[in-house]
């Protein structure tokens, strides 16, 4: 028969943990995806709680009134909620790529429901976001994820968080910045050469102004965009790595602003 005592100081700061985790599960790219189970995440968070509360260091909470233990729960939740959103704000890099690819190429409007999501996206950017998150299962970024979650722990324990506004709007307008360049960078093939096949079909259109190439164009810019889409394939290992340093960046710069 099992038997397993616990105070009831240790439910307080095992909850705490909990919080942090749940939300950090909740917001992070990869376990977020809407089609993942709410019971797969919910048991994910309580086995990673569970596995954490065992090395967390710093168990002492204090607090005097109920009121109290509520602020030190929403300080958990907004911890939890920083971190993870900094990795999803670089996982949103490769949506926002595909939509610019998809304007140049004439599909902006062919949009489908990503159900990763349960929003709409555009064609490339669907293909951009599974291709990456391939890319994330296989180079196991996951594992990594839950590893800086658990070292967050060392750098910011229980109750210690603090969000100075300022240097998180920095941070916040610093990634902006590196979001626009990482996007341009994925999809600057297309972009490139839908520059020159525009140059083309203008200096077609004054050679010979009775072909319409507007029509022209429509079928042109879709089949060529296409086949450089596909061509640039092997490219994206390049632009996923790229992508996954600038999270570890983002991740560190938000540990770093809610340090003590």
């Amino acid at each position: 028969m099992l038997e397993y005592t616990f105070s009831y100081a240790n439910l307080e700061f095992f909850l705490l943990v909990l919080v942090r985790v749940s939300c950090f599960v909740y917001i992070a790219p990869f376990f977020s995806m809407s089609n993942t189970p709410k019971s797969v995440r919910i048991g994910l968070s309580f086995c990673v709680a569970l596995l954490l509360y065992q090395v967390v260091p710093n168990r002492e909470i204090s607090y005097d009134t109920l009121l109290g233990y509520f602020i030190i729960v929403m300080k958990e939740a907004v911890t939890g909620f920083l971190i993870g959103f900094a990795a999803n704000l670089c996982s949103t890099v490769v949506t926002f790529a595909g939509q610019i690819a998809d304007i140049e190429m004439g599909l902006s409007m062919a949009s489908m429901l990503d159900p990763t999501t349960k929003e709409n996206s555009t064609i490339t950017g669907v293909y951009y976001n599974y291709m990456v998150l391939l890319m994330l299962m296989i180079s196991g970024m996951h594992r990594y994820l839950l590893k800086a979650l658990g070292e967050t722990y060392l750098l910011i324990p229980v109750n210690g968080a603090v969000f100075p506004e300022d240097k998180l709007l920095t941070s916040m307008v610093g990634f902006m910045s590196d979001y626009i360049i990482i996007g341009f960078r994925i999809c600057l093939p297309i972009f490139a050469v839908m520059i020159i096949l525009n140059a083309v079909l203008g200096v077609l259109a004054k050679v010979s102004p009775q072909l319409n190439m507007f029509a022209v164009g429509i079928q042109m810019k879709v089949l060529v965009g296409i086949s450089i889409l596909f061509l640039s394939t092997a490219m994206l290992s390049g632009a996923a790595d790229f992508i996954y340093s600038q999270m570890k960046k983002t991740i560190v710069t938000f540990v770093q602003t809610m340090m003590q």
